[in-house]
């Protein structure tokens, strides 16, 4: 089931948030700083709190297995529990984001392949625009939705 996120939920949007982005992207920014010292699950769900009235969450048996952050049109984040990767919940959350919000538009991490194949997949495309993830090296690539 998808629902907006609540104040009950943070610590388990912090928990997702903090795991997967330590799987996911200290290999790209080799930043163990970041990874294993300011990102942190206390702080991330302070931080995370003001971001409820625009993150929705998918939850099944009563366990928040995945989350998606959105901002107008654009798709800010979306986290899934490692545990729970690959049994559609990314999917149906993106959906979600599409048919009840006209989500057009979002950013990836240019290194981040396997994120750019999934948004690819769900109808977006990589466009020509890039900057850089703010205080690193890397880029972020726009990706917008195709046939809209």
């Amino acid at each position: 089931m998808i629902r907006k996120a609540t104040k009950e939920d943070l610590s388990r949007i912090a928990e997702i948030l903090v795991f997967v982005k330590r799987i996911k992207f200290r290999p790209i920014f080799q930043d163990d700083d970041y990874s294993f010292g300011e990102l942190q699950v206390i702080p991330v769900a302070a931080e995370y709190e003001k971001k409820l009235p625009n993150i929705w969450v998918y939850e099944d048996k009563g366990i928040v297995k995945g989350l998606i952050h959105i901002e107008g049109k654009e798709v800010v984040e979306l986290y899934i529990d490692y545990f729970f990767q690959g049994q559609g919940i990314g999917g149906e959350l993106f959906e979600f984001a599409k048919k009840e919000h006209d989500v057009d538009f979002l950013w990836a991490i240019e290194k981040n392949l396997e994120a750019i194949r999934f948004y690819q997949r769900h109808g977006f495309s990589v466009t020509d625009t890039k900057k850089f993830e703010e205080g690193t090296t890397e880029y972020l690539v726009m990706l917008k939705r195709i046939g809209i």
